[in-house]
């Protein structure tokens, strides 16, 4: 038995002092709240659930050896499962990436591959962020069929304004894939019809989407107005002023899914990098398409969770908010909870939120693989 040496813990989405106390040889959690409390806090291990690449790699492209380089460097940010996204490119090459990350979910260090989120193609031509026009496409069921027959497809992103969206909704439904909704003109009637039929999530609310106005409130208005919806969020200076990100935990904290939109050029300097078939480039940590668009960001999930603490979010919504509501939607895959009994993937935090220890089933992640070297330093802890 080990001893982590905090003072508290967020145990089931609640803070509870005390220390925590793994159990080494099963690798899960053996008691919380014990006597004699250090300093600091422990937190379940972050969920991604939109990462398009991150240490250098972008999914789209990567081969087996880039899922373990990125894995491993996202476990050492505090990531111990993720999403990776796939930008919108030709079907040929999303099949091909959607197989990669088939094969990436049985890589045994770093953090889980849950599975693809695909991010198009079937999204607008009005709100298409960095994705490139030239491959979107309004819903086709015989070709979403193949991709979701690719490999393991856990989300599909779409705009529900489309012609033909709804079917598709139902489709994912009926295949289990959980059904997003962004990059998109929708009004909010548009919205309310697709969540009617099942759709669950709202891909980075406020980002590429209809603007909510207080006649034409759009996707933000259903979002933050169906308690069936759960609302993903980029917590970052670049793309949310922090009265978006008040308004929207204000408003639904419980059903918050903070996300990073990462890309390839997460983890390391500044300078030219791609997203697919896009070029982007990265100064002051901020990453652009020659045209100024957005590409995505740079920042870790950790990252998010403190910008959004510094802004007046509380700790427990903003670390709920990157695991146990992420966890929820992948039930039965022990992820997001620190209570006796659970996976130990821990995380454990100075009392500015600083990362100082990641353990994945009670294993301090430096000793699970050797460190990747394209990795900045300013992830790496001591």
């Amino acid at each position: 038995m080990k001893r982590l040496g905090v003072a508290g813990a967020l145990v089931g989405g609640n803070y509870r002092a005390g220390d925590v106390e793994i159990d080494e040889d099963s690798g899960r959690v053996a008691a919380v709240g014990l006597a004699r409390p250090g300093r600091g806090l422990a937190i379940p291990g972050l969920i991604d659930l939109q990462v398009n690449g991150f240490a250098g790699v972008d999914f789209l492209n990567a081969d087996a050896d880039g899922y373990v380089r990125a894995g491993i460097a996202l476990a050492r940010t505090g990531v111990v499962a993720f999403q990776p996204a796939l930008i919108t490119d030709r079907p040929d090459r999303t099949i091909s990436a959607i197989i990669t990350a088939g094969k990436a979910q049985s890589v045994p260090v770093g953090a889980r591959v849950l599975g693809a989120h695909l991010e198009g193609p079937f999204l607008s031509r009005e709100r298409p962020g960095t994705h490139p026009v030239e491959y979107l496409r309004t819903p086709d069921l015989t070709l979403a069929q193949r991709l979701l027959n690719a490999g393991p497809v856990t989300q599909l992103t779409l705009a529900p304004e489309l012609p033909g969206a709804v079917e598709l909704v139902d489709l994912c439904v009926r295949s289990g894939v959980l059904v997003s909704c962004g990059h998109s003109d929708a009004t909010a009637a548009a919205t309310h019809a697709a969540v009617d039929h099942g759709a669950r999530l709202i891909t980075h609310l406020f980002d590429a989407m209809r603007p909510f106005t207080h006649r034409d409130p759009g996707i933000a208005g259903d979002a933050l107005t169906r308690r069936e919806v759960t609302i993903g969020l980029i917590a970052d200076p670049s793309h949310l002023a922090p009265e978006a990100i008040h308004l929207a935990f204000r408003a639904a904290a419980d059903r918050i899914i903070l996300v990073t939109d990462d890309l390839a050029a997460g983890g390391c300097p500044d300078g030219h990098y791609r997203l697919g078939s896009v070029d982007f480039e990265v100064s002051d940590g901020v990453a652009r398409r020659t045209d100024g668009t957005l590409a995505g960001t740079t920042i870790t999930l950790l990252e998010a969770v403190r910008h959004a603490c510094d802004i007046g979010v509380t700790t427990e919504a903003a670390v709920n908010a990157a695991t146990c509501t992420p966890a929820t939607l992948y039930p039965g895959l022990d992820l997001g909870l620190l209570r006796p009994g659970d996976r130990a993937d821990v995380l454990v935090l100075d009392d500015a939120l600083r990362l100082r220890k990641v353990l994945l089933r009670g294993i301090p992640v430096e000793h699970q693989a050797p460190a990747t070297d394209r990795t900045h330093e300013r992830y790496r802890f001591s």
